[in-house]
């Protein structure tokens, strides 16, 4: 059998997507182990805490793991976390062959794995379909090297731009499939963002819908923080809830919140608006390393600005709302050169709506 196969990291692969959205801060991996062409072990990392994908994989293949082959998303790690580190459980078993399809980027990690199979007779390939297994960990990826969260900015627009009326409507622009989409996608999410403004207009409850559906960390973006202690409704929906507010908001009204066990990060701001940067840095020493953030249009715009925002997924109903309220608002540029441009990696459809997926151009 030729090694390695592409057809057991493909399913590696297939595996190690079930964890995506559940594993952070660790990244979503998946392992496989082979003999004589049979999978005879396989598993995944399920959440931080909980056995690495390599451990599970061990454990199921036993004594067979001993002269297989190992197919696995990630570098085995090398050093001592939560749990092993899992080149040790590797070498023990008698595994024979490692097929990896990235380097860890985690400076703990980066080529030590390797180095480690290899000194002890390991043959070890890395590489294969590298492109898939760094895109599943992307906000793993982002937030081990930088220690921010990977920002998904979702924007469900009327073809004329708007994301309400004039009065401030907006359920329902999109239809029920992109509605569905979007649990799917919030679910997969570390946190998801609102601003104070969107959520005293539209009171949502930033939650999952749906059987399976894992509530991400529930982020609002607000300088009058008295509104959420009164929320009762968002506060018993479930999930963390954290309050991000501007130094300085009364110390009273923040104490409220943390008695009602809600999380309160005071971060510096100039003219009453909270530095960006400063937010990101404070929601990945929360261990945060994805962030979908769902509105408004000024939250949305003061991310743009910024150059924070790492993948745009737009819904475009086919629906004109004239004036309105705008998708991304609160900065202007003067010349078109001057304009955030982007590239779109995707459109497709979801019942009536067209879907978007668009990230920036690079500079230079």
């Amino acid at each position: 059998m030729p090694f390695p196969d592409p057809r057991f990291m493909r399913l590696a692969l297939r595996l190690a997507r079930r964890g995506a959205g559940r594993t952070s801060p660790n990244p979503a991996v998946g392992a496989v182990l082979v003999r004589k062409g049979t999978v005879v072990g396989a598993g995944y990392h399920r959440a931080a805490g909980m056995p690495h994908a390599e451990a599970e994989a061990l454990r199921a293949a036993g004594a067979a793991s001993r002269g297989a082959d190992l197919y696995v998303t990630l570098e085995p790690c090398a050093h001592m976390g939560r749990t092993g580190p899992c080149t040790g459980a590797i070498i023990a078993a008698g595994v024979r062959r490692v097929a990896a399809a990235m380097q860890d980027p985690n400076p703990k990690v980066a080529g030590r794995g390797f180095r480690a199979l290899r000194r002890a007779g390991i043959t070890v390939v890395r590489g294969m379909m590298e492109e898939e297994a760094r895109s599943l960990n992307r906000p793993y990826c982002r937030w081990v090297v930088s220690g921010r969260p990977f920002v998904t900015l979702k924007l469900a627009v009327s073809l004329d731009g708007q994301i309400a009326t004039a009065d401030g409507e907006s359920r329902w622009i999109s239809g029920e499939p992109a509605r569905k989409m979007v649990h799917r996608m919030r679910s997969e999410a570390d946190a998801v963002l609102v601003g104070g403004e969107t959520f005293r207009r539209d009171a949502p409850l930033l939650t999952v819908r749906g059987r399976g559906g894992r509530n991400p960390r529930r982020v609002i973006l607000t300088s009058r923080v008295s509104g959420v202690a009164r929320s009762g409704r968002f506060l018993e929906a479930g999930g963390e809830v954290i309050v991000a507010a501007p130094r300085g908001v009364p110390r009273g009204e923040a104490d409220r919140l943390r008695s009602l066990g809600i999380r309160v990060l005071l971060l510096p701001a100039r003219k009453g608006r909270i530095e960006p940067g400063a937010f990101l840095d404070a929601l990945g020493r929360e261990g945060i390393t994805s962030l979908l953030a769902e509105g408004g249009g000024k939250t949305a715009g003061w991310l743009v600005e910024a150059g924070a925002v790492d993948r745009y997924i737009l819904f475009l109903a086919p629906l004109l709302l004239g004036e309105g309220v705008r998708s991304v608002a609160g900065f202007a540029v003067r010349r078109i050169q001057e304009g955030r441009r982007l590239a779109i990696t995707s459109v497709t459809r979801a019942g009536g709506d067209i879907v978007v997926v668009a990230e920036p151009v690079p500079e230079g």
